[in-house]
């Protein structure tokens, strides 16, 4: 064979494993840019669940404050 055929497939199979190479890597370093965004995102959601809790819990607070003021009320205005 002629030396320019062999330094040809060499080259050809050397660009083919670099390639595969590159992409491999380009593919693990996107699926473990993608885990890191998701777990961000559930550390996001969990966040929004507490605080739509709490805004539920202080709601009924405010209820029960607004009775108990209400009940106070009604005791003074017997007592007077």
């Amino acid at each position: 064979m002629d030396s320019a055929i062999i330094v040809a497939i060499v080259s050809g199979a050397f660009t083919l494993v670099g390639t595969f190479l590159g992409i491999i890597t380009s593919t693990k370093l996107s699926n473990y840019r993608i885990e890191q965004l998701e777990e961000k995102v559930e550390k996001h959601n969990q966040v929004i669940d507490r605080v739509y809790h709490l805004e539920q819990r202080d709601a009924v607070v405010d209820e029960d404050l607004k009775t108990i003021d209400r009940r106070i009320n009604d005791l003074e205005e017997y007592h007077k």
